[in-house]
């Protein structure tokens, strides 16, 4: 308390009784993929790449043909990101600068970041794993320049890579799979090595809390998959959620075949199947594994009406197509066990699904909105309440922490995200002397319950309709 002892007006500065709680973001992804250590980065500006090769005497060396010979200067070009480090990336220019443009050596990482950036997301975090170099160059030493494509752009994402831009390098000097080779069926993951990697990369992460989206594009395995999984449910890391691709080389359309044996998760979607993202030189399809693009779409839908809509009936911008065509029957055995199809509706690739892969062990958590609602009340309760550490544990503290709780839930309400027509129907607050009583308190605790009504997607939209004599009848 302040001591007054001059006669005199004195103004005292009282804290507000409610602290806003500001909501956490909920549409940061982290990837991870394989980028090989020789890929090709963008020039530094104002650099050329290359200087003039002299002799002794400071004379230009000529080739064959009487031309100057060049020399590569490395330090020209932005360096390659350190393997197993989570790099910020908030534009497809970011992303080239640290990992390069589209080329073999970074494929589907690449072609995944790219979709993300181009279907709504505005922040992600890359770790990359070393894989193998491309075969040595084959050009004339020019520098590589960017690649231009042809799918669909929101004009955010940078400069798109080329449709074809792995199938013959995507830029002079480069190497990759011929043009009448068939692409390989299988993820990233087969090599046990790469495996090993890609699961020790998602140690990058535990650091970094604003991720909220996971996923190692192409990455199939059930070793890979499975810590993906764990990662989501780790009690430090629980406010993320995974995307999971399915398989490729299925046999028959089940949930064991195409997504393995992962087991059932409140924290992970598995989507099937892969989508096509332009064609090579030879004309063939370029498939892609569709969990980069998935995630940009829950940014878009975070973005534009809130995490509590499913992201579904959403078409993936850059998609022109599907690898296995899956129509209404066979989806019916699918949608049931939380495998999420991706549907061809004439030319719009679009996501059919909306449940987690825990659809049929935890009905109350089957579909992705819930879950991902309840992780972002959850961390902005968790963040907003950081103050009340170490308060006197009392009424006053007890009335506090309604008042800020009640006045989120609030808002979450009023923006659609809860049902009920009123507050008192969408959720409730209880802090007091109840749920505070003697031995709770001499733990050293403040208990607070808070149920909310989450709103279920209308998956299942119903019309009966009968005929009808009319009103003269």
């Amino acid at each position: 308390m302040p001591v007054y002892l001059t006669p005199g007006v004195y103004v005292e500065e009282v804290p507000a009784a409610i602290k806003p709680i500001a909501a956490v973001g909920t549409s940061t992804a982290g990837f991870i993929g394989v980028v090989a250590d020789g890929v090709e980065t963008p020039l530094r500006p104002g650099r050329t790449g290359f200087t003039l090769d002299v002799d002794a005497d400071g004379n230009p060396k000529l080739d064959a043909a009487g031309n100057p010979k060049r020399v590569r200067t490395e330090a020209d070009f932005y360096p390659v990101a350190d393997a197993g480090a989570a790099v910020l990336v908030d534009s497809w220019d970011s992303f080239r600068t640290h990992f390069g443009d589209v080329q073999a050596g970074n494929f589907v990482l690449a072609n995944a970041v790219y979709g993300f950036f181009n279907n709504g997301g505005s922040r992600a975090w890359v770790a990359r794993v070393a894989g193998p170099d491309p075969a040595p160059a084959t050009g004339t030493g020019t520098p590589a320049t960017p690649a231009t494509g042809t799918g669909e752009t929101t004009g955010t994402a940078g400069d798109p890579p080329a449709a074809g831009a792995g199938a013959d390098g995507g830029a002079d000097g480069g190497a990759g799979t011929e043009a009448d080779e068939d692409p390989p069926l299988v993820g990233i993951d087969t090599d046990p090595v790469i495996r090993a990697a890609l699961i020790r990369a998602l140690d990058a992460f535990l650091d970094v809390d604003e991720i909220s989206i996971v996923a190692i594009p192409g990455a199939t395995s059930d070793d890979v998959q499975k810590v993906i999984v764990d990662h989501c449910e780790n009690e430090n890391t629980q406010d993320r959620f995974a995307v999971l691709d399915g398989r490729r080389q299925v046999t028959e359309l089940t949930k064991s075949e195409i997504a393995g044996n992962v087991r059932d998760s409140s924290y992970a979607a598995v989507y099937y199947p892969w989508i096509a993202i332009g064609s090579d030189a030879g004309g063939k399809p370029i498939y892609q594994p569709p969990s980069g693009h998935v995630a940009g779409v829950y940014a878009r839908v975070d973005a534009g009406r809130g995490v509590y809509k499913a992201p579904a009936n959403e078409v993936i911008r850059g998609a022109n197509g599907v690898e296995a065509t899956v129509g209404k029957a066979a989806q019916a055995g699918l949608n049931p066990d939380g495998v999420n199809v991706i549907r061809l509706f004439g030319p719009n690739v679009t996501i059919w699904g909306a449940r987690t892969t825990a659809a049929l062990t935890q009905p109350e958590w089957k579909y992705i909105s819930s879950r991902r609602l309840y992780i972002f009340v959850r961390e902005s309760i968790q963040d907003g309440l950081r103050w009340a550490v170490f308060e006197p544990n009392g009424p006053d503290l007890w009335s506090k922490v309604r008042r800020n709780v009640t006045a989120f839930l609030t808002t979450v309400w009023a923006d659609g995200a809860l049902l009920g027509t009123t507050p008192e129907q969408a959720f409730y607050v209880r802090c007091d002397k109840d749920t505070n009583n003697p031995a709770v308190r001499d733990a050293g605790q403040l208990a607070t319950e808070v149920g909310i009504a989450l709103l279920n997607p209308a998956e299942f939209v119903v019309f009966r309709i009968s005929q009808w004599a009319g009103p003269e009848a």
